[in-house]
């Protein structure tokens, strides 16, 4: 999650690599000098592609527009990788096996190139929420559902009540307005310089988040958000 969770494993990765590769997703994107500040503790150059459009609105048929989305990344990342040769690193912010697109668009380039691949597991947003609040993501023998905060009011609908919620976003917690007796633990930028963490019941605490939000926002110039949402007993 932050320059002090890489592990030994991604540090010997990184050791045998020419240069990391990077999407930039906007004119001032702060996480990539997160990821130019890895490079540069490493000795490498970091590559940058503008990242490829996508609707980000609410599209009619969303998995066909992110598939497009991601055929789009995959066609940039080809040419990278294949003019450049070596050996590339992508550096996953939170974890690759979550709700993030860099493992399917590597299957994509893979497909159509002789690119091999692997990847190497770190710390993820969801491990460093429970570390700071000190906190088991789930109640003895119950389950823990991962969603986004997209889904969280149809998950909840459906009857979940142990939720972890990621790709949160300022508008989002209005979603949380409806749920003033479950508790929550919230935390932004986990890891990075600026982080903010949270906890309390919903009722109680909601202003406090979205506060914390704008401020993590303000300091860092971007934020992203995780947070445990669990209804009372």
């Amino acid at each position: 999650m932050g320059r002090q969770h890489l592990t030994a494993e991604g540090a010997a990765a990184l050791a045998g690599s020419d240069y990391v590769v990077a999407v930039r997703k906007g004119e001032h994107d702060e996480l990539l000098e997160v990821r130019r500040r890895v490079a540069a503790d490493h000795g490498l150059d970091l590559v940058e592609v503008v990242d490829a459009e996508r609707d980000r609105a609410d599209p009619a048929d969303y998995p066909g527009a992110v598939a497009a989305w991601h055929a789009a990344r995959a066609d940039a990342w080809a040419r990278v990788l294949g003019a450049r040769g070596g050996t590339a690193t992508y550096l996953v912010w939170g974890d690759p096996s979550l709700y993030d697109s860099t493992l399917r668009v590597l299957e994509q380039v893979a497909a159509r190139t002789e690119l091999t691949w692997d990847v190497v597991p770190g710390v993820s947003a969801p491990q460093v929420l429970a570390a700071r609040h000190r906190v088991v993501l789930h109640e003895v023998g119950q389950p823990v559902h991962l969603t986004t905060a997209r889904r969280l009011a149809d998950d909840v609908a459906a009857g979940q009540r142990n939720l972890v919620v990621m790709l949160g976003s300022a508008a989002s917690l209005d979603g949380l307005d409806g749920l003033p007796d479950w508790r929550i633990w919230w935390g932004a930028n986990l890891g990075a310089t600026g982080e903010r963490v949270v906890v309390g019941r919903v009722g109680e605490v909601l202003d406090e988040v979205r506060a914390a939000h704008e401020a993590a926002r303000d300091e860092a110039g971007w934020v992203m958000d995780c947070y445990l949402l669990r209804a009372p007993r």
